[in-house]
C-alpha cells in the first residue's frame, strides 16, 4: 500500500476506530502480494519449478503454489526465505516491498546523478 492510500484512507475514516488496524491488515496483504510476485519471477527466470523450488526450501510443490499465490496461510518470513534462496540480496528484497524494481532504481540514480551535474 502506497503512503497515499494510507493518507487518503486516514483522511476518509477507513481506518477508523471501529475498524482499527485495516490500513494495517492491507499493507499486510499488499506485502504478501509484491512478495509472492517476486517469488514467481525469480523461479521463472531461474528455469526452477515448484518442485525444485520446494526441494530448496524444505517444504512441498503445494505449499510452493500457495506461497505464488499470495495465500493468507503462508506466512512472510517464508516468503522472504523463498526470495534469499532464489538470490534476492536483502536490499532487493526491501526494493521488492517498496515497489521498486532494479531497472528502475537504476534509471533514478542515473536522474540524480544528472541533476547533481546540472546544478555544479
Amino acid at each position: 500500500m502506497s503512503d497515499l492510500t494510507y493518507l487518503s484512507d486516514m483522511a476518509s475514516g477507513t481506518n477508523s476506530p471501529t475498524r482499527p488496524g485495516a490500513a494495517a491488515r492491507r499493507a499486510v496483504a499488499e506485502a504478501r502480494r509484491v512478495l509472492a510476485a517476486a517469488v514467481r519471477r525469480r523461479r521463472h527466470d531461474r528455469g526452477l519449478t515448484q518442485v525444485r523450488l520446494a526441494g530448496l526450501l524444505g517444504s512441498s510443490q503445494s505449499r510452493i503454489a500457495k506461497l505464488e499465490a499470495a495465500d493468507v496461510t503462508v506466512s512472510l518470513e517464508l516468503l522472504m526465505r523463498a526470495l534469499v534462496v532464489l538470490g534476492a540480496t536483502r536490499v532487493e528484497v526491501g526494493r521488492v516491498l517498496a515497489g521498486r524494481r532494479p531497472a528502475e532504481v537504476m534509471a533514478a540514480r542515473r536522474r540524480r546523478a544528472r541533476r547533481g551535474k546540472r546544478g555544479a
